[in-house]
């Protein structure tokens, strides 16, 4: 074995030492690789950085030939540089030339080397280069070098990322670190955002890598983890944490990480080797990632996550970053990429500066997708490992209509889509030019068009759409985004003032729609199972009168004398909706009493979103004054698929004939009754599943204000009876082996229908 000459801390300092100095790149890089030869008592030290062409080049050596520096490369997989690189696993060899993946190079010289140790440069997880030490004399590199050079290496790694070396560059090249990458994942909404990358929940920097004390930097990491342990140990202990819950099962795996002894047996041998306590913990995950990335095994991958978020956990306590920065402070242009969030902290941001939002998981129809639309955002959700592969301020690209991101783009892409923003504003001037115009198609049946919203900055765009009123105001925005729950006088003030802006125009408020995913921190209600068919809405109003009463009263004060539409929502079964009429009746009573106005006229109406409605509908219809169909939660249930699970909600067609059967048969009974219906659910907002829509008769549309102009459009060139008659025949009679949405494509193609 070869022995160094002072270990592993004596080579950080000198390397710390070396960072520090006024030296050019090439001279800096040339120097570490001498200082590491030495410290390794190796003929030979080299450090390849891999391009964003997939090439390994050859950045700076001591021991080989001079002129193969920035000459010599390799392809990923080639050589065993190559090999370490696509493996991400260090290759110690006694005699490196007969292995069956040794490449020579002759400019090089290094035949005549026979001992090799090989390691990958990481980052994230992800191969940055690889660092190779040589010797003529052949033996077998031991575990103590192993650990020493992959110490250094998570140095190097840190240094690549951070220092400049574009003067180092072939024109035309890039390290791989900072090459464009695409992403093709689920539309959330459509557009197009240009701007710069905002991590939601950044990775901690570590800005102190070497260890001045060893044994402090163990008691260091000693003290991280027992207090990491606690909090974890506190939240499994809380008392709304069921024996079986999904939250509980994932806080039972990080206990058991945290308390694994494999795990923290490498983070003390890393600061045994020089390293900082949160060094150490960078250097271990990123081991790990790169390991866990390239297997195959789906369960494997999945504990991913949980390593990522344990490690992040600990690093936060050894650095001290309790997410101190505000969120609300954002630069021009920001995009939003995170792993995940809820709507709430989506709304935490400010909005005059978010343009986009990118996420890892989700599905079009979360509510923090149903949210980005209301602000208005450009969203893509299921970007795969986005998150691990960029960094705040790298100029990104979403482009919400083929759900496809590009992190550093390069510059014909930026420019092909600057020129798709200018065609795209064209057309917004276009649709702007329609919003007079009345919604009728050319054989006379009027569509009309409603705003989703939630907000009230966003009810002025009623203006520059030309939409009718709101068909739906999700309440619970207001909730969700408070710190506590929102007094009486603050929830009139909210309402009053949506009305205001809305003017002659209709609002329909939806009742408090919380639970499920759209949690309260202040509300405390326990964990469940199946959150999305449990206690929420209004089976949550009903049961805690005192929130459900105060909403209405604000409502009714609200109104102050106008006419009022009230929305029940996740109604089960008539008497719930006759329960919510009672309670309405008493408030309303109360005003009486205390000689305050009351509506003018007060529309009570029901949301059908659980299929046990849809055999009510006799019972149901004639207590409501209108109906409104929620499209997202009916055709989960309806389909028994979780829509923000993407691995069975991209599976399920909505409009396909069991679906669209179930929504005209709810169209149908309220035409028996006389009574209006509007689709507010997001089938509404896209064209082609909005056609279908009118197929079967439904001719009140609520979306978000985006998907107005091109929804309008569409009607404004429409023949809709002779696509009524087709989609009739085949609702009834079956469509040969053609689905419904084929069927539609047909017709769009027949008609010339402006539809994207």
């Amino acid at each position: 074995m070869v022995t160094s000459i002072g270990g592993p801390r004596v080579l950080l300092r000198q390397l710390r030492e070396t960072m520090a100095e006024p030296l050019a790149s090439q001279e800096r890089l040339d120097k570490i690789v001498s200082l590491i030869a030495e410290n390794m008592r190796a003929d030979v030290c080299s450090f390849y950085v891999l391009r964003d062409d997939g090439a390994l080049e050859l950045f700076a050596t001591k021991g080989l030939a001079k002129e193969s520096v920035h000459m010599t490369t390799l392809r990923l997989g080639e050589g065993l540089v190559g090999l370490i690189a696509a493996e991400a696993e260090p290759l110690s060899l006694d005699d490196a030339p007969s292995h069956p993946a040794f490449a020579y190079r002759p400019e090089t010289g290094e035949d005549r080397y026979f001992a090799f140790l090989g390691v990958p440069v990481l980052r994230a997880g992800q191969t940055l280069g690889v660092l190779v030490v040589q010797n003529v004399e052949r033996h077998k590199y031991g575990e103590d070098e192993i650990e020493a050079m992959l110490t250094t290496a998570t140095i190097l790694a840190e240094m690549i990322a951070t220092s400049d070396f574009d003067n180092l560059i072939k024109p035309g090249s890039d390290i791989d670190l900072r090459r464009p990458r695409m992403y093709t994942g689920v539309s959330f909404t459509d557009g197009i955002a240009l701007g710069s990358v905002v991590l939601h929940d950044p990775r901690v920097v570590v800005t102190n890598f070497i260890a001045e004390d060893t044994e402090q930097e163990k008691l260091r990491l000693e003290s991280g983890l027992e207090k990491m342990r606690v909090s974890i140990d506190a939240m499994l202990d809380h008392g709304d944490m069921q024996p079986s819950s999904d939250h509980r099962e994932i806080l039972e795996t990080y206990r058991m990480f945290a308390n694994d002894r494999g795990w923290v047996h490498r983070l003390t041998e890393a600061i045994d080797n020089g390293l900082s306590a949160e060094a150490a913990v960078e250097r271990v995950q990123n081991d790990t990632r790169a390991r866990m990335l390239r297997q195959t095994d789906p369960y494997i991958r999945d504990r991913l996550h949980d390593l990522d978020d344990l490690a992040n956990r600990l690093l936060r306590v050894l650095t001290g970053d309790g997410h101190a920065l505000g969120r609300k402070e954002l630069p021009e242009n920001a995009i939003l990429v995170a792993r995940n969030m809820g709507p709430a902290e989506l709304l935490e941001y400010d909005r005059t500066k978010l343009r986009g939002i990118v996420l890892e998981e989700g599905g079009a129809t979360a509510h923090v997708a149903i949210v980005a639309r209301s602000l208005g955002l450009v969203a893509v959700g299921q970007a795969q490992s986005i998150v691990s592969m960029c960094e705040t301020g790298d100029e990104i690209i979403i482009d919400g209509t083929a759900g496809i991101v590009h992190l550093r783009p390069t510059p014909d892409i930026e420019q092909a889509y600057v020129d798709k923003v200018r065609v795209s504003a064209r057309r917004r001037a276009h649709y702007a030019a329609l919003k007079d115009k009345p919604s009728i198609t050319k054989d006379g049946v009027d569509i009309t068009l409603l705003h989703n919203s939630g907000l009230v900055a966003d009810l002025p765009m009623l203006d520059d759409t030309g939409a009718s009123g709101v068909g739906l105001f999700r309440t619970e925005l207001q909730f969700m985004i408070a710190s506590r729950l929102p007094r009486l006088p603050e929830q009139m003030e909210l309402y009053a003032e949506a009305m205001a802006i809305a003017g002659d125009r209709p609002v329909v408020f939806r009742l408090l729609d919380i639970g499920g995913d759209k949690v309260l921190p202040y509300l405390r209600s326990a964990q469940e199972e199946n959150p999305a068919m449990g206690y929420r809405s209004i089976r949550l109003g009903l049961d805690r009168p005192g929130l459900l009463r105060t909403q209405i009263r604000a409502l009714l004060m609200a109104a102050n004398g106008r006419p009022l539409k009230i929305l029940v929502p996740m109604v089960t079964e008539t008497f719930e909706f006759l329960q919510t009429r009672m309670v309405v009746q008493k408030e309303i009573e109360r005003l009486r009493r205390a000689g305050k106005p009351t509506p003018s006229r007060l529309e009570l109406g029901a949301m059908v979103e659980v299929p046990s409605l849809l055999f009510e509908l006799d019972q149901l219809l004639p207590e409501a004054d209108f109906v409104s169909i929620g499209s997202n939660d009916l055709v989960q249930f309806l389909t028994a698929s979780d829509r923000a699970n993407p691995r069975v909600s991209k599976n399920y067609d909505p409009i396909a004939l069991p679906r669209l059967r179930a929504i005209r048969m709810v169209v149908e009974a309220a035409k028996r009754y006389n009574i209006p219906i509007t689709m507010c659910g997001e089938l509404a907002g896209k064209p082609l599943e909005a056609l279908a829509l009118m197929a079967i008769g439904m001719t009140r549309l609520s979306m978000g204000p985006a998907s107005i102009g091109p929804i309008k459009e569409m009607v404004l060139n429409l023949d809709l009876k002779p696509i009524q008659q087709s989609v009739g025949a085949a609702l009834s009679e079956g469509a040969d082996g053609v689905t419904i949405r084929q069927l539609l494509q047909e017709w769009i193609k027949t008609q010339g229908l402006p539809v994207a």
